[in-house]
Protein backbone atom coordinates (compact mmCIF):
# COMPACT_ATOMS: atom_id res chain seq x y z
CA UNK A 1 0.00 0.00 0.00
CA UNK A 2 2.85 2.10 0.77
CA UNK A 3 4.24 1.89 -2.58
CA UNK A 4 1.24 2.30 -4.40
CA UNK A 5 0.51 5.61 -2.27
CA UNK A 6 4.01 6.60 -3.62
CA UNK A 7 3.80 6.01 -7.38
CA UNK A 8 0.26 7.16 -7.46
CA UNK A 9 1.07 10.60 -5.84
CA UNK A 10 3.13 11.29 -9.34
CA UNK A 11 1.62 12.95 -11.89
CA UNK A 12 3.21 10.61 -15.22
CA UNK A 13 2.20 7.60 -13.31
CA UNK A 14 -1.72 8.53 -12.94
CA UNK A 15 -1.68 9.50 -16.23
CA UNK A 16 -0.02 6.32 -18.22
CA UNK A 17 -1.77 4.28 -15.87
CA UNK A 18 -4.76 6.13 -17.39
CA UNK A 19 -3.41 5.61 -20.67
CA UNK A 20 -2.66 2.36 -20.26
CA UNK A 21 -6.35 1.52 -19.11
CA UNK A 22 -7.92 3.68 -22.44
CA UNK A 23 -6.12 1.06 -24.35
CA UNK A 24 -7.28 -1.98 -22.36
CA UNK A 25 -10.64 -0.94 -22.54
CA UNK A 26 -10.32 0.10 -26.55
CA UNK A 27 -8.95 -3.37 -27.69
CA UNK A 28 -11.70 -5.23 -25.71
CA UNK A 29 -14.58 -3.00 -27.56
CA UNK A 30 -13.25 -2.44 -30.75
CA UNK A 31 -10.63 -4.38 -31.87
CA UNK A 32 -10.24 -8.04 -33.46
CA UNK A 33 -8.76 -10.73 -31.46
CA UNK A 34 -5.61 -10.96 -33.36
CA UNK A 35 -4.13 -7.82 -32.36
CA UNK A 36 -3.50 -8.72 -28.86
CA UNK A 37 -0.88 -10.44 -30.04
CA UNK A 38 0.76 -7.46 -30.97
CA UNK A 39 0.75 -6.34 -26.99
CA UNK A 40 4.53 -8.18 -26.40
CA UNK A 41 6.06 -6.13 -29.27
CA UNK A 42 5.09 -2.72 -27.05
CA UNK A 43 6.66 -4.84 -24.29
CA UNK A 44 9.78 -5.40 -26.23
CA UNK A 45 10.10 -2.01 -27.65
CA UNK A 46 9.53 -0.11 -24.30
CA UNK A 47 12.63 -2.13 -23.30
CA UNK A 48 14.35 -0.89 -25.57
CA UNK A 49 13.51 2.28 -24.97
CA UNK A 50 13.81 2.04 -21.51
CA UNK A 51 17.52 1.34 -21.94
CA UNK A 52 18.45 3.93 -24.29
CA UNK A 53 16.53 7.16 -23.17
CA UNK A 54 18.08 6.26 -19.44
CA UNK A 55 21.28 5.92 -21.43
CA UNK A 56 21.69 8.28 -24.68
CA UNK A 57 19.28 11.35 -22.68
CA UNK A 58 19.17 11.10 -19.09
CA UNK A 59 22.96 10.51 -18.94
CA UNK A 60 24.12 13.02 -21.38
CA UNK A 61 26.84 15.25 -20.17
CA UNK A 62 26.24 18.18 -18.37
CA UNK A 63 24.46 21.41 -19.97
CA UNK A 64 26.40 24.12 -19.76
CA UNK A 65 23.23 26.63 -19.47
CA UNK A 66 21.85 26.87 -16.68
CA UNK A 67 17.84 26.18 -18.36
CA UNK A 68 18.90 22.92 -20.39
CA UNK A 69 20.67 21.49 -16.95
CA UNK A 70 18.01 22.21 -14.93
CA UNK A 71 15.99 20.48 -17.63
CA UNK A 72 18.10 17.08 -16.98
CA UNK A 73 18.91 17.25 -13.18
CA UNK A 74 14.56 17.27 -13.00
CA UNK A 75 14.70 14.20 -15.55
CA UNK A 76 17.28 12.17 -13.78
CA UNK A 77 20.43 14.39 -12.42
CA UNK A 78 18.68 15.19 -9.62
CA UNK A 79 17.30 11.32 -8.58
CA UNK A 80 21.16 10.30 -8.03
CA UNK A 81 21.99 13.47 -6.46
CA UNK A 82 19.57 12.42 -3.88
CA UNK A 83 18.49 8.40 -5.02
CA UNK A 84 16.20 8.56 -1.79
CA UNK A 85 14.34 11.23 -2.19
CA UNK A 86 10.68 9.51 -3.33
CA UNK A 87 9.53 12.97 -5.91
CA UNK A 88 12.72 12.16 -7.80
CA UNK A 89 11.52 8.76 -8.34
CA UNK A 90 9.73 8.99 -11.32
CA UNK A 91 10.21 9.98 -14.90
CA UNK A 92 8.24 13.55 -15.03
CA UNK A 93 5.15 13.98 -16.62
CA UNK A 94 6.50 16.43 -19.11
CA UNK A 95 8.67 13.45 -20.91
CA UNK A 96 6.34 10.85 -20.11
CA UNK A 97 3.66 12.07 -22.50
CA UNK A 98 4.95 13.33 -25.29
CA UNK A 99 7.37 10.36 -25.62
CA UNK A 100 3.49 8.50 -25.38
CA UNK A 101 2.02 11.00 -27.81
CA UNK A 102 4.32 10.54 -30.12
CA UNK A 103 5.48 7.00 -30.47
CA UNK A 104 1.98 5.83 -30.98
CA UNK A 105 1.47 8.51 -33.34
CA UNK A 106 4.63 6.66 -35.52
CA UNK A 107 3.33 3.16 -34.57
CA UNK A 108 0.73 3.92 -36.55
CA UNK A 109 1.31 5.48 -39.04
CA UNK A 110 4.24 2.79 -39.93
CA UNK A 111 1.22 0.48 -39.38
CA UNK A 112 -0.90 2.20 -41.73
CA UNK A 113 2.16 2.93 -44.73
CA UNK A 114 2.58 -0.67 -44.33
CA UNK A 115 -0.86 -2.02 -44.98
CA UNK A 116 -1.60 -3.71 -41.60
CA UNK A 117 -4.79 -4.58 -41.23
CA UNK A 118 -6.89 -2.44 -37.75
CA UNK A 119 -3.50 -0.18 -38.04
CA UNK A 120 -5.17 1.93 -35.01
CA UNK A 121 -5.94 -1.03 -32.83
CA UNK A 122 -2.57 -2.51 -33.20
CA UNK A 123 -0.93 1.13 -32.35
CA UNK A 124 -3.29 0.88 -29.19
CA UNK A 125 -1.48 -2.64 -28.33
CA UNK A 126 1.57 -1.87 -28.97
CA UNK A 127 1.93 1.25 -27.52
CA UNK A 128 -0.45 2.52 -24.43
CA UNK A 129 -1.23 -1.21 -23.68
CA UNK A 130 2.32 -3.03 -23.82
CA UNK A 131 4.26 -0.14 -23.74
CA UNK A 132 2.72 1.63 -20.69
CA UNK A 133 2.26 -1.44 -18.88
CA UNK A 134 5.83 -1.73 -19.52
CA UNK A 135 6.57 1.63 -18.49
CA UNK A 136 4.71 1.05 -14.96
CA UNK A 137 6.53 -2.27 -14.28
CA UNK A 138 9.50 -0.30 -14.60
CA UNK A 139 8.23 2.70 -12.59
CA UNK A 140 7.59 0.08 -9.83
CA UNK A 141 10.31 -1.76 -9.54
CA UNK A 142 12.85 1.03 -9.81
CA UNK A 143 10.30 2.72 -6.87
CA UNK A 144 11.49 -0.23 -4.88
CA UNK A 145 14.82 -0.60 -5.89
CA UNK A 146 15.33 2.60 -3.36
CA UNK A 147 13.15 1.95 -0.81
CA UNK A 148 13.62 -0.37 2.26
CA UNK A 149 10.69 -2.46 2.20
CA UNK A 150 10.40 -6.60 2.03
CA UNK A 151 10.97 -7.35 -1.42
CA UNK A 152 10.39 -10.78 -3.41
CA UNK A 153 13.71 -12.60 -5.06
CA UNK A 154 13.00 -10.24 -8.65
CA UNK A 155 12.64 -6.95 -6.77
CA UNK A 156 15.88 -8.05 -4.68
CA UNK A 157 17.62 -8.76 -8.07
CA UNK A 158 16.58 -5.48 -9.49
CA UNK A 159 17.81 -3.62 -6.56
CA UNK A 160 21.57 -5.57 -6.78
CA UNK A 161 21.97 -4.38 -10.09
CA UNK A 162 20.50 -0.83 -9.79
CA UNK A 163 22.48 -0.16 -6.74
CA UNK A 164 25.72 -0.71 -8.45
CA UNK A 165 24.20 1.15 -11.35
CA UNK A 166 24.07 4.50 -8.53
CA UNK A 167 26.67 3.31 -5.94
CA UNK A 168 29.43 1.71 -8.73
CA UNK A 169 29.56 2.99 -11.82
CA UNK A 170 26.64 4.55 -13.22
CA UNK A 171 27.70 3.85 -17.41
CA UNK A 172 26.45 0.71 -16.15
CA UNK A 173 23.35 -1.49 -15.44
CA UNK A 174 21.03 0.70 -17.50
CA UNK A 175 18.10 -1.07 -17.53
CA UNK A 176 15.92 -1.50 -14.07
CA UNK A 177 12.86 -3.85 -15.63
CA UNK A 178 13.22 -7.49 -14.63
CA UNK A 179 14.86 -8.68 -18.11
CA UNK A 180 16.17 -6.05 -19.02
CA UNK A 181 19.67 -6.71 -17.73
CA UNK A 182 19.94 -8.99 -20.87
CA UNK A 183 20.11 -5.77 -23.05
CA UNK A 184 22.49 -4.21 -20.89
CA UNK A 185 24.83 -7.68 -21.88
CA UNK A 186 24.26 -7.07 -25.44
CA UNK A 187 25.02 -3.79 -25.13
CA UNK A 188 28.47 -3.87 -23.20
CA UNK A 189 26.84 -1.70 -20.22
CA UNK A 190 26.66 -5.16 -17.87
CA UNK A 191 29.22 -5.61 -15.10
CA UNK A 192 30.76 -9.32 -14.64
CA UNK A 193 31.34 -10.52 -10.94
CA UNK A 194 35.12 -10.51 -11.64
CA UNK A 195 35.25 -7.15 -12.46
CA UNK A 196 33.20 -5.83 -9.83
CA UNK A 197 35.09 -7.30 -7.26
CA UNK A 198 38.50 -5.16 -8.83
CA UNK A 199 36.81 -1.84 -10.34
CA UNK A 200 36.89 1.02 -7.60
CA UNK A 201 33.80 3.66 -7.70
CA UNK A 202 33.49 6.02 -10.42
CA UNK A 203 35.03 9.41 -8.59
CA UNK A 204 31.96 11.75 -7.70
CA UNK A 205 29.31 9.26 -8.10
CA UNK A 206 26.12 10.48 -7.13
CA UNK A 207 26.90 13.97 -9.30
CA UNK A 208 27.60 11.35 -11.97
CA UNK A 209 30.89 12.89 -12.45
CA UNK A 210 30.46 16.52 -12.05
CA UNK A 211 31.92 17.69 -8.71
CA UNK A 212 28.96 18.02 -5.93
CA UNK A 213 29.87 21.98 -5.99
CA UNK A 214 29.66 22.17 -9.58
CA UNK A 215 27.41 25.74 -9.67
CA UNK A 216 25.08 24.10 -11.87
CA UNK A 217 24.20 21.34 -9.37
CA UNK A 218 24.12 24.41 -6.33
CA UNK A 219 21.94 26.60 -8.91
CA UNK A 220 19.63 23.31 -9.32
CA UNK A 221 19.70 22.30 -6.39
CA UNK A 222 18.43 25.49 -5.09
CA UNK A 223 15.82 26.14 -7.48
CA UNK A 224 13.88 22.90 -7.24
CA UNK A 225 14.26 22.54 -3.20
CA UNK A 226 10.78 23.53 -2.34
CA UNK A 227 9.55 21.01 -5.38
CA UNK A 228 11.12 18.34 -3.97
CA UNK A 229 11.37 18.99 -0.62
CA UNK A 230 15.10 19.53 0.18
CA UNK A 231 16.21 21.87 3.44
CA UNK A 232 19.56 24.13 3.29
CA UNK A 233 21.36 20.78 5.24
CA UNK A 234 20.58 18.55 2.41
CA UNK A 235 21.81 21.39 -0.08
CA UNK A 236 25.01 21.73 1.92
CA UNK A 237 25.82 18.20 2.52
CA UNK A 238 25.57 17.47 -1.24
CA UNK A 239 27.61 20.11 -2.33
CA UNK A 240 30.37 18.69 0.38
CA UNK A 241 30.03 15.11 -0.63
Amino acid sequence: MTRLKIMFSHAAVVVMALAALAGIVTLALGAPAWVWLAVPLGVAAQMLNEYNLHRHVFHLAPPRRQWAFDLLYQAHYGHHDFPTNTALFFVPVWVAVPMLVVNFALVWAIAALAGVGAAFYVAVAIVPVGGVLTFLCYEWFHMTAHLTVPKTRVERHVTQLHNQHHFRDFAKWFHVSPGGEIIDRAMGTAIDRDTLKSQQRIEFIRTLGMRPDDPRLVAARRRFASRYGLSARDIERAAAA
